[in-house]
C-alpha cells in the first residue's frame, strides 16, 4: 500500500491550492480528481464565465457606445465558434498549468474516483492508498428541482458545453450565477428572460445593488420576470420548451437554465466509513479550523458551505496546509469582510455588511449611510446615460467603514483595494483624507459627503 503525508480528494481550486502548498513544505502529497482539474471555477464557472463576460462587454462597446465615439461598423457579426476557441483554449491552458505545477512540486495527480474506506485509507482505481492526513475538497454541483419536465432543464455546467447559442432562453434563479448568465446571453444577442420567485434578483445583496441591477434590466435588458415559479415544463412540436405555472403557459423558449442553487458533492465518497458528519443542509461539518469529527480529516471550499467563492477555497486550503506542514498556529481563516464581484452589466462590487445587515446588528442609531450617484464618463461621452451607485456603511462615532458597495462601469476592478482598507478598520475620515483620482468612478468612494 502506497502511503502519503496528505491525500486531497478533489482537484478544484481549493484542493489544488492545498496540495501544492503542502508539497512546497516537503510533504508527500497525492491529489485525486475524477473529472477535469480546476473544478467548477476553471471549467464551468469563474474562468469561462469571465471570458464570456468580456465577449459581451466588447459587443456592448461596439454597438452601444461605438457610434457615440464616432465608430461605425457595418454588417457586424459574431461567430460563436471562434469565441469558443478563445474561451476553451484559455481553459485548457489553465488545466495544463496545474499539471506543470504538480510536476514541479512533485504532487502525484491520480485521475480517478476516490472513496474513503476509513479515516486513513482511500480507494481509487482499485488501489488502496494510505494518508496521514486527508483534505476533502470535492466542491458542489448545480441543483435541478424535482418538477414535471425536469429532463428538459439545463444548468450552468451545460451552458459552458453549448456549441451554439439559442434564439431564446429562460434563466431561472435570483442569485449571481443566474444574473450573470442572463446578462451575457442577452448582450450576445439571445432573447433572454431572468425568472425570479420574488420581486427582484440578488435579494441578499445591499438593496441599492439589487435596485440598481433591476434599473439596468429595465433600461437595457434582459427581460426580468418577477413573482414567478414554474412548476412544469413541456417540449412542443417545434422543439421549444413551454414553461407553466399552475397549469398556465407563461413562457416559451428554446432552452431553460436552472440556477436555483448548488448542492455539495458528498454522496458516494465514503463518508459513512468515517466519523465525518454532515450539517442539516448536507455540507461537511467542520469547526473553525476546517477540521471534521475525524482529527486527521479536514475539509475546505464549497463542500463546507461557508462562502462559495474560489479565492476563499484557495485561502482555506493553503492555511490548512500551513498548519499541518509549516507550524502555522491555526488552520482557520477569517470569513468576515470577504470582497466579491458579480459580473453583471454593469458590474457589482461589494465587501462587508449591507445597510440592512448593519442596522439589524448594531441598531439604526449606530449606522451612518453615505451614497453617491455618478454617471460613467465612458457611457456619457457616447450620449448613453448609465448611472452608477456607490455606498459606504459606517459604524459608531468614529464612523468605521463596515460596508462598501458599488454598481457601475469598472466597479469590478475597484473593490480589492478598498477591501484591504475595510479589513484594517478604516474610518470615513481616513477615506476622506485620500486624494481622489480624477476622473474615475473610484473617486466616489473618497468624496462622499
Amino acid at each position: 500500500m502506497r502511503e502519503f503525508d496528505l491525500v486531497v480528494l478533489g482537484g478544484g481550486s481549493g484542493g489544488i491550492a492545498t496540495a501544492n502548498r503542502a508539497a512546497e513544505h516537503g510533504a508527500k502529497v497525492a491529489i485525486i480528481e475524477v473529472s477535469h482539474l480546476g473544478g467548477t471555477c476553471v471549467n464551468q464557472g469563474c474562468v469561462p464565465k469571465k471570458v464570456s463576460w468580456y465577449a459581451a462587454h466588447i459587443n456592448d462597446a461596439i454597438q452601444k457606445y461605438g457610434p457615440g465615439y464616432g465608430f461605425e461598423v457595418d454588417h457586424l457579426t459574431f461567430d460563436y465558434a471562434t469565441f469558443l476557441k478563445a474561451r476553451d483554449g484559455y481553459v485548457e491552458r489553465s488545466r495544463a498549468g496545474y499539471v506543470n505545477r504538480f510536476n514541479a512540486n512533485k504532487v502525484e495527480y491520480i485521475a480517478g474516483y476516490g472513496v474513503l474506506k476509513n479515516n486513513h485509507e482511500i480507494e481509487v482505481n482499485d488501489e488502496l492508498i494510505k494518508a496521514k492526513y486527508i483534505v476533502l475538497a470535492t466542491g458542489g454541483h448545480p441543483e435541478i428541482p424535482d418538477v414535471k419536465g425536469a429532463e428538459y432543464l439545463e444548468t450552468s455546467n451545460d451552458f459552458f458545453a453549448w456549441k451554439d447559442l439559442p434564439g431564446s432562453v429562460a434563466v431561472v434563479g435570483a442569485g449571481y450565477i443566474a444574473v450573470e448568465l442572463a446578462g451575457v446571453m442577452h448582450s450576445l444577442g439571445v432573447k433572454s428572460h431572468l425568472v425570479v420567485r420574488f420581486d427582484r434578483p440578488l435579494r441578499s445583496f445591499d438593496r441599492m445593488l439589487s435596485d440598481g441591477i433591476v434599473e439596468a434590466f429595465e433600461t437595457d435588458g434582459p427581460q426580468l420576470i418577477t413573482h414567478t415559479s414554474f412548476d412544469e415544463y413541456r417540449k412542443n412540436e417545434a422543439g421549444q420548451i413551454e414553461c407553466y405555472q399552475k397549469g398556465e403557459l407563461r413562457l416559451t423558449v428554446d432552452r431553460v437554465i436552472m440556477a436555483v442553487g448548488r448542492q455539495p458533492n458528498t454522496d458516494k465518497i465514503g463518508l459513512e466509513n468515517t466519523k465525518v458528519r454532515l450539517t442539516p443542509k448536507g455540507h461537511i461539518d467542520v469547526d473553525d479550523q476546517h477540521q471534521t469529527a475525524e482529527a486527521n480529516i479536514y475539509a475546505v471550499g464549497d463542500v463546507i458551505g461557508k462562502i462559495d467563492l474560489t479565492p476563499v477555497a484557495i485561502k482555506a486550503g493553503r492555511q490548512v496546509a500551513e498548519y499541518l506542514f509549516n507550524h502555522a498556529s491555526s488552520a482557520g481563516i477569517d470569513y468576515t469582510n470577504v470582497p466579491s464581484v458579480v459580473f453583471t452589466h454593469p458590474a457589482i462590487g461589494t465587501v462587508g455588511l449591507t445597510q440592512e445587515e448593519a442596522i439589524e446588528k448594531y441598531g439604526e442609531e449606530q449606522i451612518k449611510i453615505y451614497t453617491n450617484k455618478f454617471y460613467s464618463m465612458y457611457a456619457s461621452a457616447a450620449w448613453h446615460r448609465e448611472p452608477c451607485y456607490f455606498k459606504l456603511v459606517c459604524l459608531g462615532d468614529n464612523q468605521q467603514v463596515i460596508g462598501l458597495h458599488g454598481i457601475g462601469e469598472g466597479v469590478d476592478e475597484m473593490i480589492q483595494g478598498f477591501a484591504v482598507a475595510i479589513k484594517m478598520g478604516a474610518t470615513k475620515a481616513q477615506f476622506d483624507s485620500v486624494v481622489a483620482i480624477h476622473p474615475t468612478g473610484a473617486e466616489e468612494f473618497v468624496t462622499m459627503r
